[in-house]
């Protein structure tokens, strides 16, 4: 077959020579014969369908090493990684935008400085992480302080526990840093940072090199918060009797259940409904969901891991969380009801209840 030379194939490609001779020296699209005398660089045909593929995926923004490996996998694998990475920037571009409406309210003044809220709103907290009935080891870590509330679930292995227990502690100097309400999210996102880091030392010294950690955490100024959120560990948030999820579980099958593949109910009873597809495993390729929120007198926040979640419905949490009692008494109830339930996993849990300060005894 006769070869093409690099301006013909770089205009059936619709790539300028310069790409085709920077992919070249990446490696990623090499030419089919390189003249010995003059390095004018020739192309077969057949490499057009791999040139077109780089081009298309160029246009997406996709990195060059992430096309190299698009690029080398079968044509399913490929599609499946596009559509990790199409997600991953969906995610990125949802996390832009909220930050974004942020900054719009602050600067215009429509958003509450911290000096009109530091002194106006506390949170009353308890934190409990049990192991479960069929567990004789116990992965998940729950943390609640004045400023900081956050639950981990290892995954199950030589170093889960150490991984989660990891991940809370690099959090906890964020209850004792100075963090403006502006710049929650970027202290809060230093300090995830730091939790992956730690989790890489960990696995590196793992039995089997690995050490995998899901993370949900609140971080609090005022009356703003900012939330951190990779793997199924949940957030919920209860406002004027009502129960919302406020995270996104990082699953395989809430993957299935986004593209219409699985209804909810088909999901819970998925036998790979704990596959995450994303968690901190510290290699430094997590991208943890980060949004900021306004809290009010009156709220209510429960984070859990999926000892709970899983076992214990939507409707039954709601009642709990909705009726009397401090979040103590909160908690230990959800405890005893994932119990009464199996509890088949280890159960981590936060309950903590936004509170006026002004109120006498709104302390912890």
């Amino acid at each position: 077959m006769r070869l093409l030379t690099i301006g013909a194939f770089a205009r059936a490609a619709r790539l300028s020579p310069k790409a085709l001779r920077l992919y070249d020296e990446l490696g990623l699209l090499r030419p089919a014969a390189v003249d010995g005398e003059s390095g004018y660089r020739f192309y077969d045909p057949g490499q057009l369908e791999r040139a077109r593929l780089i081009a298309w995926l160029r246009r997406l923004g996709m990195p060059l090493a992430r096309i190299r490996r698009v690029c080398d996998l079968p044509m399913s694998a490929a599609a499946a990684e596009i559509t990790a990475y199409w997600e991953q920037v969906q995610a990125e571009t949802a996390a832009r935008g909220e930050l974004a409406t942020f900054l719009v309210d602050y600067l215009s003044g429509r958003g509450s400085t911290v000096e009109e809220t530091a002194t106006i709103l506390g949170i009353r907290y308890a934190a409990r992480s049990e192991s479960g009935l069929r567990r004789t080891s116990n992965e998940d870590t729950a943390y609640a302080g004045p400023r900081l509330l956050a639950v981990a679930d290892g995954v199950r292995g030589p170093a889960g526990d150490l991984a989660s227990a990891a991940a809370v502690d690099a959090l906890k100097p964020l209850e004792t840093l100075a963090v403006p309400a502006e710049d929650l999210l970027g202290a809060l996102a230093d300090a995830v940072g730091a939790a992956d880091r730690a989790i890489g030392e960990i696995a590196a010294s793992a039995p089997d090199g690995e050490a995998v950690t899901t993370l949900t955490a609140l971080l609090w100024s005022g009356s703003r918060l900012a939330l951190v959120h990779i793997g199924d560990t949940r957030a919920y948030l209860v406002r004027d009797g009502e129960l919302f999820q406020i995270t996104h579980d990082h699953t395989y099958v809430q993957m299935l259940v986004d593209e219409g593949r699985l209804t909810a109910e088909e999901a819970a009873s998925h036998p790979r409904r704990a596959l995450l597809a994303q968690a901190l495993t510290g290699t430094g390729g997590a991208e943890p969901h980060l949004s900021l929120h306004e809290a009010a007198a009156g709220d209510r926040y429960l984070l859990c891991s999926d000892g709970l979640s899983t076992v214990v419905p939507a409707g039954s949490l709601r009642d709990v969380l909705t009726g009397p009692g401090a979040p103590q008494q909160v908690l230990d109830e959800l405890v005893a009801r994932a119990y009464a339930a199996g509890a088949p996993d280890n159960i981590a849990c936060v309950v903590a209840d936004v509170v006026s300060l002004e109120t006498p005894g709104a302390e912890r």
